[in-house]
């Protein structure tokens, strides 16, 4: 979560912005409607992509969205706010890339993306060993150590249908739309109730 204090002292004002995410590991609660998904977050591994994760849980960000691209025995993706200006207004602000420290193996999550420096807010979790994309820039930030067999269980009956990835250039409709496009087209997808890190 991020604090600011302002002190006023003979008209001057000292600002003292502080980002508990740089403090180091956490571990976040994903609830979603086929249970829990416990996710251990290791910044040496990410820096970056472990203090964004946190800044979007602490923001409340991932909560009421979608697993939108669910491919069952690959990945389960989530990550566009069901809130069509929340989720533009996340859109470009970007981090910068890791370098590479662990692999994509089973359970480990990452950021998805299109460009270099180019992650944002969308993660997925791998229901495989996908370490065939270590080499494609894809960085694992942390793991499942609890209710994988929830991420498995999520519904993969869409496929890549329901907005795909980032390089697919088919997600514009859950931008524009939202939560409401996708309950309306695609009415079965699991949800993303609610995260939080977990004390």
């Amino acid at each position: 979560m991020r604090m600011r204090l302002v002190l006023a002292a003979g008209g001057a004002a000292l600002s003292i912005a502080s980002a508990t995410a740089a403090a180091g590991d956490y571990t976040a609660r994903l609830d979603t409607t086929k249970g829990a998904i416990v996710i251990a977050v290791h910044r040496d591994w990410a820096p970056h992509g472990a203090n964004r994760f946190r800044e979007l849980v602490d923001a409340r960000y991932f909560d009421d969205s979608r697993f939108f691209r669910v491919v069952k025995g690959q990945w389960a993706q989530f990550g566009i706010n069901g809130d069509p200006k929340v989720a533009a207004a996340w859109r470009t602000r970007t981090i910068p890339d890791d370098p590479r420290r662990e692999s994509n193996t089973r359970g480990r999550v990452a950021f998805a993306f299109a460009v270099p420096d180019g992650r944002t807010a969308q993660v997925y979790i791998s229901l495989r060993d996908n370490s065939y994309q270590d080499e494609q820039g894809f960085v694992p930030f942390g793991e499942v150590v609890g209710g994988m067999d929830v991420a498995d269980a999520l519904n993969s009956e869409y496929g890549e249908r329901a907005g795909g990835g980032i390089r697919a250039g088919r997600q514009q409709p859950l931008f524009d739309g939202g939560n409401a496009y996708l309950d309306r087209e695609f009415p079965r997808l699991d949800r993303l109730l609610r995260a939080r890190v977990m004390p």
